[in-house]
């Protein structure tokens, strides 16, 4: 089940949500005021493909050895 980020344009409140397929995701509402007033936001980690925690830390040893 994909993970999408979301933000109510009645209170701003950024949220997550599981959505089970396309037509679950017209049932999406803000946990915080209610309203389905909600806009799907690109996603850092899948325009990105990696979360940025530990970027720095790739497979190749550093410092002497």
């Amino acid at each position: 089940m994909p993970l999408y980020e979301y933000q109510c344009t009645e209170c701003n409140e950024k949220f997550e949500k599981l959505v089970r397929s396309s037509f679950a995701e017209a049932e999406v509402s803000c946990p915080n005021c209610g309203s389905s007033l909600v806009k799907r936001l690109v996603s850092l980690f899948g325009a990105l493909g990696f979360s940025g925690a530990g970027a720095s830390s790739g497979c190749a040893p550093t410092g002497g050895g």
